[in-house]
C-alpha cells in the first residue's frame, strides 16, 4: 500500500479487497475517509504484482478535487489516471473521432438557446402560466431529461419523479416540455454543437455500445459518486471489460448536483453495499451539528442515508456570530481567517462567486481560490476561498461561513423558481457539505435573522456578539 496516505482503519480495510470483477458500492458519511479509500482501492486494482492488475481510472466530479487527489496520489501509482467524468467523456469521444472543434455547447449558450426555444414554443400556444416560469426551471428540466438518457416523448411522459422537488410537472405538460427540448436540440445543432455537458454521457454510452476495441481501463473507481447522473454511471459500466470492476464511493447526504437521483436508478449490478458510519474528520461538536442538519425535514425520505457515529475528538462548539450588518460580517471573516491561517488551514466558503468576490479582494495575496482551473495543491497552513461546491471532498482545520442570513439562504432565486421545499433541500445539502469540511472549528456569521437551514437546538452552538 502507498506509504504517503493515511493507513486504512478497521472496517476501511475491507474496501481494498472488494471483488475485482463486477460492480461494488461503498456508502459513507462525511469524514469517513471515502476519498482516501478511493485512492487505496485504485492502488490495489492497479498493482502490477497482482493477477487482476490493469489500467485504472479514478473519477470525481469537480476539478479542484482532481487537483487534490493528484496531490495525494503517490508516485508509484503510475497505472492510475485521475480526472473528471467530463474530461474522460470528451477524451473518449475524441479518440473515436466523434469530437470536433468546439463541439460542446457551453452553459451560457445553452441557456440562451433554451430561452429562445421556450419563446418559440410559447408562440404556438395560447397564453399559459407554464411559459412564465423562470428560465432556470426549463434549463434544469432539460438537464434532468438528458442526464437520465430519456430520448422519447413517450418515455418522458411515463417516467416517475420528473422535475425538481416542489415543482411537479403535470403529465399533460410534459409533451410541451419535450417540444421545448426538441427545439433546443435543433437550435444547438444549427450552432454546430453536437453535445452539451448533460447529454455527453448518453453519447459516450451509445459509442461504447458499438466499440469492439479493447477497453482503455480494466478498472474504474468513482469518488463522490452521488453527484454522477444515472447516464454517467451507465456509460461507465459499459467502459470496463467483462473481467474488470466498477467501484462506487458516495454519500447521498452530500448530493448537491441533480435532483434527488438515486445511484440505483443507473442499473448497476451490485449484490452488496458497504457502509462506513465512523467519522474520522470532524470533532464530536461539528459531527453533532452535521448529524442534526441531516435529521432536518429537507433530508427526509433519502434512500441509502448513512448516519454517522460521533467521533471521539473534542473541540469547541460551532460559533455563531451575529453582526451589525454584512460589512461587519466581512470584517470579522477576514480578520478571523488571517489570524488563524498562520498555523491552520482556513476555508472561507460562499454560496456563489458573487458573494465570494465581496471578500476575496480583502484577503492576502497568498490566499488560494478553489476553482476548476487549479493546477496545483498548496500544503500547509493558509487561506482558501471558494463556493460550497468547490470545497466538495476537501477538508480544512477551520471553516468560516459568512452571509448565513435567512434572506440569503435558502437562495431567494431558488425559492421563486422551484418553490420553498426544493430550495430548502438544495441549499440545505450545500450547507451540510460546507460545515462538514471543518476538522476542528466552524464560524457561522449572520446579521439579520439566521437561516432556517440550521437546527434551532441552542446546545449545538456557542453564540457570541462581536
Amino acid at each position: 500500500m502507498p506509504d504517503d496516505l493515511p493507513r486504512p482503519l478497521r472496517k476501511q480495510r475491507e474496501v481494498l479487497y472488494l471483488p475485482v470483477r463486477g460492480h461494488s458500492a461503498v456508502l459513507g458519511t462525511a469524514g469517513s475517509g471515502k476519498t482516501t479509500l478511493a485512492l487505496y482501492r485504485a492502488a490495489f486494482l492497479s498493482a502490477p504484482e497482482m493477477p487482476h492488475s490493469g489500467p485504472t481510472l479514478l473519477l470525481t466530479f469537480n476539478r479542484a478535487l482532481v487537483t487534490y487527489l493528484n496531490h495525494l496520489k503517490p508516485r508509484e501509482l503510475r497505472n492510475v489516471r485521475i480526472e473528471t467524468y467530463h474530461k474522460f467523456a470528451r477524451g473518449y469521444l475524441n479518440h473515436r473521432g466523434k469530437m470536433g472543434f468546439s463541439s460542446i455547447c457551453d452553459p451560457d449558450l445553452k441557456n440562451t438557446l433554451i430561452g429562445a426555444a421556450v419563446k418559440t414554443v410559447a408562440g404556438r400556444y395560447g397564453k399559459s402560466r407554464f411559459f412564465d416560469r423562470p428560465l432556470n426551471f426549463f434549463v434544469d428540466e432539460i438537464q434532468w431529461i438528458l442526464s437520465h438518457g430519456v430520448t422519447t416523448e413517450e418515455d418522458y411522459i411515463k417516467v416517475e419523479r420528473v422535475g425538481r422537488v416542489g415543482t411537479k410537472l403535470a403529465r399533460e405538460l410534459r409533451g410541451i416540455m419535450f417540444e421545448i427540448l426538441r427545439e433546443y436540440l435543433d437550435s444547438r445543432e444549427k450552432h454546430g454543437k453536437q453535445y452539451d455537458w448533460d447529454d455527453i454521457a448518453y453519447h459516450v454510452r451509445q459509442e461504447l455500445s458499438v466499440d469492439t476495441n479493447q477497453r482503455m481501463y480494466r478498472h474504474i473507481v468513482i469518488d463522490e459518486g452521488q453527484d454522477f447522473s444515472p447516464e454517467m454511471l451507465r456509460s461507465l459500466s459499459c467502459a470496463i471489460p467483462e473481467d474488470g470492476s466498477l467501484t462506487f464511493f458516495g454519500d447521498v447526504a452530500q448530493q448537491i448536483y441533480g435532483q434527488r437521483t438515486s445511484w440505483r436508478s443507473a442499473g448497476l449490478q451490485i449484490l452488496q453495499t458497504w457502509e462506513f458510519e465512523e467519522n474520522y474528520r470532524n470533532t464530536k461538536q461539528i459531527a453533532r451539528l452535521g448529524l442534526a442538519i441531516s435529521k432536518m425535514s429537507y433530508f427526509s425520505e433519502i434512500a441509502d442515508m448513512v448516519e454517522p457515529t460521533s467521533p471521539k475528538a473534542d473541540g469547541p462548539l460551532p460559533t455563531v456570530v451575529q453582526c451589525a450588518d454584512r460589512h461587519e460580517q466581512i470584517q470579522i471573516a477576514v480578520k478571523s481567517a488571517s489570524g488563524a491561517s498562520q498555523t491552520r488551514r482556513v476555508a472561507l466558503l460562499f454560496k456563489n462567486r458573487e458573494q465570494e468576490r465581496r471578500i476575496s479582494s480583502r484577503l492576502p495575496e497568498t490566499a488560494v481560490q478553489l476553482h476548476r482551473d487549479m493546477g496545483s495543491w498548496q500544503e500547509g497552513p493558509g487561506i482558501f476561498h471558494g463556493t460550497y461546491h468547490s470545497a466538495k471532498g476537501l477538508e480544512f482545520d477551520l471553516v468560516i461561513l459568512p452571509f448565513l442570513d435567512a434572506d440569503n439562504l435558502p437562495d431567494p432565486e431558488n425559492v421563486r423558481a422551484y418553490g420553498e421545499e426544493d430550495a430548502l433541500t438544495h441549499d440545505g445539502r450545500l450547507l451540510y457539505v460546507a460545515i462538514t469540511r471543518a476538522k476542528t472549528e466552524v464560524i457561522l456569521l449572520h446579521s439579520s435573522r439566521i437561516t432556517t437551514l440550521l437546527p434551532v437546538d441552542a446546545s449545538l452552538f456557542r453564540k457570541i456578539a462581536p
